[in-house]
């Protein structure tokens, strides 16, 4: 992270003395330090590179204190200015804390004084920048926060995590569109010591070829049309989290030399730049390709490729792990109950059987619309077929089969079901309403079990 130790500086002061005595103190707790004699050099560098705070001196010759702090203000305005002057006024004070300083240091500065308002000032800086990313994440109400099913291979999958997500290891997470994939990142960061800072996702395939390139490694005032201020990338704003790059497959090419760079070395070059900015960053990425087939048609680069390759989590569709339907659709209406404010008791076991069948080329996501959809259209306390889109009601015919006598125990059953369901699972109030005595019941139940009706559709 970018708080005491690592932070860079720029420091503009015309006493030389001044500002040897700063440089050697600041480099030796760990500060990358630029160090300049006037304003004007100040300026040049902040077209040149990207700073954590800037210490300046009130009187210097070609740009004062006060006329740098508003081209830093322009210029980079997530930097943290530091004014200090030898000629302390109540005038200067308030003008420059008008003008967005941040501290107003007297000289001669006393050493431990300013090394403890500069950690000050970098950590709140830090803090306040989570706040508000945190704040960003928790509008985005994200629905998966946990991984659902008890299936053998999410069984796999859940060790999988556990075991990497204590390492700062690269992940690259495969699998169709809406398999849960930034779930699974999610999850990773949540059990990793990054868990504490930013997680920030990103789409390569939404983002403009244009714009992608200055989302990721950020850009310089003036670097292309548009570019009207400095702007720190993605992998700066990590900060020590991490960055989830989703849908890596559809990287430009020359992007991935970029990409690869930033891996092996924990710097990047923004766009308009020639200086590298040192970031810190753990990567997980995600394709819904077959990455190792691009590499054999040159469309992914190698080199890159085992980059990411490190340790490989596939996810599987959701039609090869039906068994967790169930237990997907019961956390779905919880999710939804709370987005849609309602108050869903759940879906009746009958259309469970129906869903659990269904091929979801669109996998957890379009299982989600799905019950999305039948919670606004439904007024009842459960989830009936009749709540379903018109395409899907049509499946329930293949509930049933050929043989008559089958067929009416299961839709016998089914009834039954439903009855339950509307009592809460009361069988004694469940026999009454259906006219049957509380053994008649239980010997129904037993004809045609839960387990038998649920294999209808496999």
């Amino acid at each position: 992270m970018a708080m005491a130790s690592g932070a860079t500086i720029l420091l503009a002061d015309d006493d030389v003395t001044v500002r040897e005595a700063l440089r050697g103190l600041l480099e030796d707790e760990g500060y990358q330090l630029t160090v300049v004699e006037d304003g004007a050099q100040a300026i040049a560098a902040l077209d040149q590179h990207e700073f954590d705070l800037v210490i300046s001196d009130l009187q210097m010759p070609n740009v004062d204190g006060l006329g740098l702090l508003r081209a830093v203000r322009q210029q980079s305005p997530q930097s943290i200015f530091v004014l200090m002057t030898a000629h302390a006024t109540v005038e200067s004070a308030i003008a420059a804390l008008h003008e967005g300083a941040s501290e107003y240091l007297l000289k001669p500065v006393i050493f431990d004084d300013v090394l403890h308002k500069l950690d000050t000032l970098l950590t709140n800086r830090q803090l306040s920048w989570e706040r508000q990313f945190l704040r960003r994440q928790l509008d985005c109400r994200w629905d998966y926060e946990k991984l659902i099913g008890t299936s053998a291979v999410m069984r796999e999958v859940a060790e999988l995590i556990q075991r990497v997500a204590p390492t700062p290891s690269s992940v690259l997470i495969s699998g169709e569109s809406g398999t849960g994939k930034e779930v699974v990142a999610r999850n990773i960061h949540a059990l990793s010591e990054y868990r504490d800072r930013i997680f920030l996702p990103v789409n390569c395939g939404a983002i403009a070829e244009t714009l992608l390139e200055s989302q990721l490694f950020g850009h310089l005032r003036g670097a292309f049309t548009g570019a009207v201020a400095t702007q720190e990338g993605l992998f700066q704003q990590a900060r020590g989290g991490t960055l989830f790059l989703d849908e890596i497959g559809d990287l430009p090419f020359g992007l991935q030399v970029k990409l690869l760079r930033a891996i092996e070395t924990k710097e990047v070059i923004p766009v308009g730049a020639s200086k590298p900015v040192r970031v810190d960053f753990r990567l997980i990425a995600a394709t819904n390709r077959d990455l190792k087939k691009d590499v054999e048609e040159r469309r992914f680069r190698e080199d890159l490729y085992y980059r990411l390759h490190v340790v490989a989590i596939d996810l599987p569709p959701l039609r090869e792990r039906r068994e967790d339907i169930p237990a997907l659709i019961e956390h779905l209406v919880q999710v939804c109950n709370r987005d849609l404010k309602r108050n869903v008791k759940g879906v009746d076991a009958t259309t469970v059987r129906l869903l659990s069948g269904l091929p979801w080329k669109g996998n957890v996501r379009e299982l989600r619309n799905v019950i999305e959809h039948a919670m606004i259209l439904g007024d009842g306390d459960w989830i009936t077929v009749a709540n379903l889109p018109r395409e899907l009601r049509g499946a329930e015919t293949s509930l049933y089969p050929d043989d008559l006598r089958q067929a009416m125990h299961l839709a016998e059953r089914q009834h039954i079901d439903r009855v339950l369901a509307r009592h809460s699972n009361d069988k004694r109030a469940a026999a009454q309403s259906l006219g049957i005595s509380l053994s008649s019941l239980y010997r129904k139940l037993e004809e045609v079990p839960e387990s038998d009706t649920s294999t209808v559709l496999s």
